[in-house]
C-alpha cells in the first residue's frame, strides 16, 4: 500500500497539481498586495482621502465591513484580468503556424492543344509539338 501511495504522489499530474496551487497561493499573495498596498490607496486618494479598510456601518450589533468586500471584489477582478491575459499570451503562442508556401507546379498546358503535360516535358505527349 505504501508503494501505491508513493506511485500516487510521484505521477506527474499529482507534482503539477501541488506546484500549481503554491505558485497559485504566491501569486494570491502578491495580487493581494497589489491591491491592498497600491491599487486601493490610489484609488482612494482619488475619491478624496477614502480608506476602502475603514468604510462599514452598524446594524444593531453588526458592523458590515463593506469596505474589505471592495477590496476583495477588486482583488479578484485583477486575478481574473490577470489569468485572462497568461491565457491570451499562452493561446496565441498555442495558433497553428503559417501555412507553407503553396508547392512548386509539377505540371502544365501545352500551348498548342491546351492539354496538361509533366512541367519537365519537352514535347507534348497529345500533339506531338515541340515545348520551350
Amino acid at each position: 500500500m505504501l508503494k501505491e501511495f508513493k506511485d500516487f504522489v510521484m505521477r506527474g499530474n499529482v507534482l503539477d497539481l501541488a506546484v500549481a496551487v503554491i505558485i497559485g497561493g504566491a501569486f494570491g499573495k502578491i495580487v493581494g498586495s497589489l491591491v491592498n498596498d497600491i491599487i486601493m490607496p490610489l484609488i482612494g486618494v482619488v475619491m478624496g482621502g477614502v480608506s476602502f479598510a475603514d468604510l462599514s456601518f452598524n446594524v444593531g450589533e453588526a458592523v458590515v465591513k463593506y469596505g474589505a468586500f471592495i477590496q476583495t471584489v477588486v482583488d479578484f477582478l485583477v486575478i481574473a484580468f490577470v489569468i485572462f491575459m497568461i491565457v491570451r499570451s499562452v493561446n496565441n503562442m498555442k495558433k497553428a503556424p503559417a501555412p507553407a508556401a503553396p508547392a512548386a507546379p509539377t505540371t502544365k498546358e501545352c500551348p498548342k492543344c491546351f492539354s496538361t503535360i509533366s512541367i519537365k516535358a519537352t514535347r507534348c505527349p497529345n500533339c506531338t509539338s515541340e515545348i520551350k
